[in-house]
């Protein structure tokens, strides 16, 4: 068996990430590394589906819940975080399970993170002005020309994402994602990428599914604790700004829950663009016999 390898295990929202990442940090006596920017926040358990007590028991996990809404996380963060921390796991195990939503930090962890050309401050201030005046929805239509390979990849309900992607598009008169990837990187480490495949309909079924259960659960509580930083960064984000919507009074309750529905499935829809344009990556539907998924994955391994 090769040494020093990576199993990355990637997918939607609700496709079944963590109980596969359990199964082969089992069956590899490993250890599973989180790649999901909003799971780090210790203050956002139910809403960023943060694996249950009963699963965190079954194998360690690590880079969830490590950190403060207040304390502010980047790509950067998690790329300097996960490098340290998978050097200390290799000297454990040969084989290091990672799963997650997050295409941005897979993506700049495997490949490496661009280096962009200094933009004039000038540009985002006028951005920021546009989003005022005429609503996030003309930036997504700037984006959409400026970029149509990047709009179909970002989460368009992301302000910050889309005018960082803008200043640089207006700013060097070249398209945010032709410096994406570009960026060599020389791993201590081997990889295999696997994507977990679901028929749409199943998807979005257990997508809404999983909404009704995060309520269930107390989802309403812990945004209604939050209120106070719904300004922060962390806080712009599925399940949290359509409930703080509802606590100022512009949705319904029941309006809410369906929106936090419709934009989770948006959401998934744009991680499945955004992972299946990633190098090297090898599909697997998410209802395979596990025996045969192991399978799969050692042939990966031996590659």
């Amino acid at each position: 068996m090769a040494g020093r390898h990576l199993i990355v295990l990637v997918g939607p929202t609700a496709v079944g990430k963590t109980q596969w990442a359990i199964r082969l940090a089992k069956h590899y006596n490993s250890e599973v590394v989180s790649s999901d920017s909003r799971q780090v926040y210790k203050e956002m358990a139910i809403g960023t589906a943060v694996p249950s007590e009963k699963e965190l028991q079954q194998v360690p996990h690590h880079l969830i819940q490590h950190r403060s809404i207040k304390d502010p996380y980047s790509v950067g963060d998690f790329v300097k975080e996960a490098k340290a921390l998978l050097e200390e796991l290799f000297e454990k195990h040969e084989i290091v399970i990672m799963t997650g939503g997050s295409g941005l930090y897979i993506q700049a962890l495997l490949f490496g993170l661009d280096e962009f050309p200094d933009i004039d401050p000038q540009i985002r201030a006028d951005l920021n002005s546009i989003r005022k005046s005429k609503g996030l929805h003309e930036l997504q239509l700037m984006l959409k020309k400026e970029d149509p390979d990047y709009y179909e990849q970002v989460d368009l309900e992301n302000p910050h994402r889309i005018i960082r992607a803008l200043e640089v598009c207006l700013g060097t008169n070249r398209p945010y994602s032709s410096y994406l990837g570009k960026k060599n990187m020389q791993l201590t480490f081997d990889f295999s990428l696997i994507g977990l495949e679901m028929d749409r309909e199943l998807l979005y079924s257990r997508i809404n599914k999983r909404v009704d259960e995060m309520l269930s659960a107390g989802l309403f509580n812990e945004v209604k604790k939050l209120q106070d930083h719904k300004h922060i960064y962390a806080l712009q984000t599925v399940g949290y700004k359509e409930l703080f919507k509802h606590l100022h009074g512009v949705f319904s309750l029941e309006t809410a829950v369906e929106e936090i529905k419709k934009n989770t499935r948006r959401f998934a829809k744009r991680q499945g663009t955004w992972f299946r344009k990633m190098p090297g990556i090898v599909w697997i539907p998410w209802n395979t016999p596990e025996n045969e998924f192991i399978d799969k994955v050692e042939n990966l391994i031996q590659r």
